[in-house]
């Protein structure tokens, strides 16, 4: 299934393969996120996450492992049918990997300026 990318009225289908990760980095604490995904009917699921460090209510779930410098645990998430984020001047850009390559969000939409959302969700009909 392949996973489309929308802003400002624009739809870009970013890859066919169905999954992927989504990274960041903590806009205060400068800690990076880790969030892999998979792309499906039912809609994006959440795999699992892993963060560097904690602090400023970033702290790891209950039953989160520390391995390799890293708290991973698996989000108790249901399938979501997308996910809208947050780009902004303020704060830094989002990483989307697959198919071993990653690209900024702010890249792939062309260098966004101001604020701008963004949704990521199963392209219809794929």
């Amino acid at each position: 299934m392949a996973l489309c990318l929308s802003a400002g009225g624009a739809v870009v289908t970013l890859l066919q393969a169905s999954v992927f990760t989504l990274a960041w980095t903590h806009s205060v604490e400068r800690v990076r996120w880790e969030e892999d995904w998979h792309a499906g009917a039912d809609g994006l699921t959440v795999v699992s996450a892993r963060i560097r460090g904690s602090g400023a209510g970033m702290e790891p779930p209950p039953g989160a492992e520390w391995r390799e410098g890293w708290w991973h645990y698996r989000p108790a998430l249901a399938p979501q049918p997308g996910l809208t984020l947050a780009l902004s001047d303020y704060a830094g850009d989002y990483t989307l990997c697959a198919e071993g390559t990653c690209r900024t969000l702010g890249a792939l939409l062309g260098e966004p300026r101001g604020a701008w959302q963004v949704q990521l969700y199963p392209c219809p009909g794929e």
